[in-house]
């Protein structure tokens, strides 16, 4: 009999569920004992966030300027553009919605209970650099390896990403839930967990309701560019909408997102280069999901927080988060550097930033898809490439 495959969602479910439940009745040496583990976990994670972004964003930069071409060109400046925007309206919905609906709870804490609990011991495990720093290498490196086309340094950045994605795979994805639950028991235990459970509950659905609306707007702009309906090419993509949401990888929902686009009108030779680059560097669900998230964890513990404050982390979200939807939470994962550095985020912040982004990890890559069709039509209607005779007129 083949082993039932238990996924990540169920198992951060399983581990909130449980971290609830034991924070209430937990002696003192268990509770130790998690904030033990998740002291080591939280400073290795944060030894890896640098790496995560030299390893993702200079491989990615590279393979984009080595294809150097006015189509390319083009759909990364879109892809780009669309990331941004569901970032900006994100912030503008969430700082317009959330004071109202969410409500202010004590700072959250990762290291120590609330009633003077701490770890057995502390194990310090510094970053190699700071995580601008990282950005910064990973452009250089990036921008260098296109312009002097060394395959050499190509092949070993390669090689790097290879380490980083299995230092992912392999360590912090098995042992995250067990982290989660280590957050929530502490939560449990200091009385913080049902005013943010209530505040997940909220927060999920507005996102919910913004992933339609960015979707709805990105084929509106669409249908402007090829004079169509919006709603029935919109409907047109819903069987890669419904695909990414079981699959939950853009890699995976790459065919069924192809096919669509194809039937959109738009050409085998266009759908074929824009869907495949657009799964790597399209992130608007994603970026649409952290922003929210990051917005209202701000606002549940009182931070201070601004326009420009996210503008700019939406401008170097988008560019950091590339390349990471190969890798299971490589989105979230490729953002703490960014969320601590621009944002201020504790560790105990990070840990409800990956609870809440895994919980919504579906409907964020079926945004990210969908929104690849409309990419596709105004890169089509741009170098004016006729629909196949086949393709079904939407």
């Amino acid at each position: 009999m083949k082993a039932i495959k238990f996924g990540l969602l169920p198992q951060i479910i399983t581990a909130i569920i449980f971290g609830i439940l034991l924070g209430t009745i937990t002696p003192d040496w268990i509770t130790r004992t998690c904030l033990t583990f998740n002291s080591i976990f939280s400073q290795f994670l944060n030894f890896l966030i640098p790496l995560i972004i030299l390893g993702f964003v200079a491989p990615a930069i590279a393979d984009i300027g080595k294809s150097a071409g006015r189509m390319l060109i083009t759909t990364a400046i879109l892809a780009y553009g669309f990331t941004i925007l569901a970032g900006g309206l994100s912030y503008i919905a969430g700082s317009g919605l959330f004071p109202s609906i969410i409500e202010k709870t004590a700072e959250l804490s990762v290291a120590e209970s609330s009633d003077g609990l701490k770890p057995y011991f502390n194990v310090e495990i510094p970053s190699i650099m700071p995580v601008m720093t990282a950005l910064v290498s990973a452009f250089t490196f990036g921008l260098g390896i296109a312009y002097l086309k060394s395959d050499i340094l190509k092949r070993g950045f390669d090689e790097f990403r290879d380490i980083v994605s299995m230092a992912i795979r392999r360590v912090i994805i098995p042992l995250l839930p067990f982290y989660i639950l280590g957050i929530f028991l502490n939560m449990t235990s200091a009385g913080q967990v049902w005013p943010i459970l209530n505040t997940f509950a909220r927060i999920i659905l507005i996102i919910f309701a913004l992933h339609i609306f960015i979707l709805l707007l990105q084929f509106c702009i669409a249908a402007l560019c090829t004079r169509r309906n919006p709603l029935r090419l919109l409907w047109t993509m819903m069987p890669a909408y419904f695909t990414a949401l079981g699959t939950q990888s853009s890699a995976a929902t790459i065919p069924v997102t192809l096919r669509q686009t194809i039937s959109m009108g738009v050409t085998e030779e266009t759908a074929g280069f824009v869907v495949p680059l657009c799964a790597t560097i399209h992130m608007s669900g994603s970026t649409l999901k952290i922003v929210a998230c990051a917005l209202a964890l701000m606002i549940m513990q009182g931070h201070p927080y601004d326009a420009g404050m996210f503008m700019g982390f939406i401008s170097m979200l988008a560019v950091t988060i590339i390349a990471a939807p190969g890798v299971p939470g490589g989105a979230i994962m490729a953002s703490l550097g960014l969320l601590s550095s621009m944002l201020g985020f504790t560790e105990a912040d990070n840990a409800m930033m990956i609870a809440l982004y895994i919980a919504m990890d579906s409907f964020g890559t079926a945004c990210n898809v969908t929104g690849d069709g409309s990419i596709a039509l105004i890169v089509g209607r741009i170098f004016r490439r006729k629909p196949a005779a086949t393709a079904v007129r939407a």
